[in-house]
């Protein structure tokens, strides 16, 4: 018999962990033809609500369920890392207890990891339930990031991810603060099958990511895998320059060859403005790799145990 560790995330889920443990059960024939023993860890990310209780519930009536409680909320990321640090299986996958990620793609995802592949993946081929600007948004992301990065990440790619017990290993050599997992995927490389689907809403509930956490999340993506942010704002700066000892030129012979007559303030405090802009916002950018390298140098642990069973 062989292990398969199914990590799932879970962060104010109470109505949907029972919910996602019957789907999952539905699998049962699979697992039992495929020889694979199960190990469920529901990782708690801080929840407010009763999520921790239905855990245990279920962990009553089943021993492979599992739970892992933070102190208090360190991010979805977090959870991920501290799903594969305490997974033991010879196959491990994540998925979210929102059932936004189909248990019954299982025997599809396995059946490709017997054909060699190293890990398989899923990805959404629509946004249907979206926000459209939402929508918008996450393609220009997947498009900037692909153009600005040499780390491979897929658009509308999932965590919903089936792997080998060697890429989870090189997943956690990876151990810096500052995560990003669906670059961190691209990064170690290995056979990659992609499996799509149509995008399925929330069981019950509602997303815990607004647009400001997706912003965010976006830039945490773009300063840990590209450092293009920095060229872009010295290749600014170098323009300016240029532009600025252009202008001196044009303004020394107007003068000696016109004189000097008064005006021009109006342009002259735009172009005060302007370039007081893309210092701030190249300023900025600077600001966002050197907080990244202050929060890794700092070493402190990514998640914090409360409890676990």
């Amino acid at each position: 018999m062989q292990l398969l560790s199914i990590i799932v995330p879970c962060y104010n889920e109470e109505e949907n962990v029972a919910f996602f443990y019957e789907e999952l059960m539905k699998n049962r024939d699979f697992f039992e033809k495929e020889q694979l023993d199960l190990e469920i860890i529901y990782i708690d990310d801080g929840s407010k609500d009763q999520t921790v209780k239905e855990v245990k519930n279920l962990a009553k009536n089943d021993k492979r369920v599992h739970l892992v409680s933070f102190s208090r909320n360190f991010g979805k990321e977090a959870a991920i890392y501290a799903g594969l640090t305490h997974s033991k299986g010879d196959y491990v996958v994540m998925m979210d207890a929102d059932l936004q990620d189909p248990p019954s793609l299982l025997p599809e995802m396995f059946s490709y990891l017997k054909q060699g592949y190293d890990s398989v993946a899923t990805r959404r081929v629509s946004r249907k339930g979206e926000p459209p600007i939402r929508s918008f948004f996450a393609r220009m992301f997947y498009r900037i990031m692909n153009k600005i990065s040499d780390t491979d990440i897929v658009d509308g790619a999932r965590d919903y991810r089936l792997m080998t017990r060697r890429v989870v290993e090189s997943i956690l050599s990876m151990g810096e603060y500052n995560r990003f997992s669906k670059g961190i995927f691209g990064w170690v490389g290995f056979e990659t099958k992609w499996v799509e689907f149509e995008n399925v809403e929330r069981l019950r509930g509602e997303t815990k990511w607004s647009f400001w956490k997706l912003f965010l999340y976006s830039i945490e993506g773009i300063t840990a895998f590209s450092t293009a942010p920095l060229a872009i704002s010295s290749f600014i700066g170098v323009l300016f320059c240029i532009l600025a000892f252009v202008a001196i030129i044009f303004i020394i012979a107007k003068t000696l060859i016109f004189g000097d007559p008064v005006g021009g303030w109006p342009s002259l405090v735009c172009i005060i403005f302007l370039v007081s802009g893309v210092q701030l916002f190249c300023l900025g950018i600077v600001g966002q790799y050197l907080s990244k390298t202050y929060m890794e140098v700092k070493h402190r642990p990514i998640y914090l145990i409360k409890e676990e069973f």
